[in-house]
């Protein structure tokens, strides 16, 4: 059974649908700091450093068990976004967002015995349609707190596709895994059939 190094449950739910068996352990990953230690790397680079970091923290934990890592990352108009710290921060990004496009890269990370054995990532480009102060006050009075949760500040599963006009890239990339990267990946580690 995989382990997940997350408590996303969009990455989960994925992998389940997927028929991959798989177990949550959160990972304990001082994330602020990598990314300031890292501040100057590319986005795509920041998110595999994250993910990997997550799937060695875990690994460390369960001997002998594959372990995947994952993280996601957005950048609109060169500037790095988080997870909103509250539903204030959330409506700032969202207005930020407004009418400009995101960039999300996703990145994964497969981790056994503390040591990465693979590591991949994919970018979406998500055109974000005008935002009115009101749609966006009515969109948070549905979504907060959930989409507290994610840095893009939308779940494309829910409300959060409404938030765009156009968006372009793999759907499992914009839900927070490059999913069909890492199932080639367990094959080739021999945890899924060939």
């Amino acid at each position: 059974m995989l382990v997940l190094a997350s408590n996303s449950a969009s990455r989960k739910a994925m992998l389940t649908a997927a028929g991959v068996q798989v177990e949550a352990h959160g990972a304990d990953v001082d994330e602020r700091a990598l990314e300031t230690e890292m501040a100057d790397a590319p986005p795509a680079e920041i998110a595999q450093a994250l993910a990997a970091a997550k799937a060695s923290a875990v690994s460390a934990l369960k001997p002998d068990r594959l372990v995947l890592g994952g993280d996601s990352l957005v950048v609109v108009e060169g500037r790095r976004f988080d997870k909103p710290g509250s539903r204030d921060e959330a409506a700032e990004h969202l207005r930020f967002f407004s009418g400009k496009v995101m960039h999300l890269h996703s990145a994964a990370a497969l981790a056994r015995d503390g040591r990465i054995v693979w590591l991949g990532e994919d970018a979406a480009a998500l055109h974000v349609r005008d935002l009115s102060d009101a749609f966006i006050e009515s969109y948070l009075d549905a979504e907060w707190p959930a989409v507290g949760q994610t840095v893009g500040v939308f779940r494309i599963e829910a409300l959060g596709v409404q938030l765009f006009e156009r968006i372009y890239g793999d759907h499992f990339t914009v839900l927070g895994m490059p999913l069909l990267q890492v199932l080639a990946a367990l094959r080739d580690e021999d945890a899924l059939m060939p």
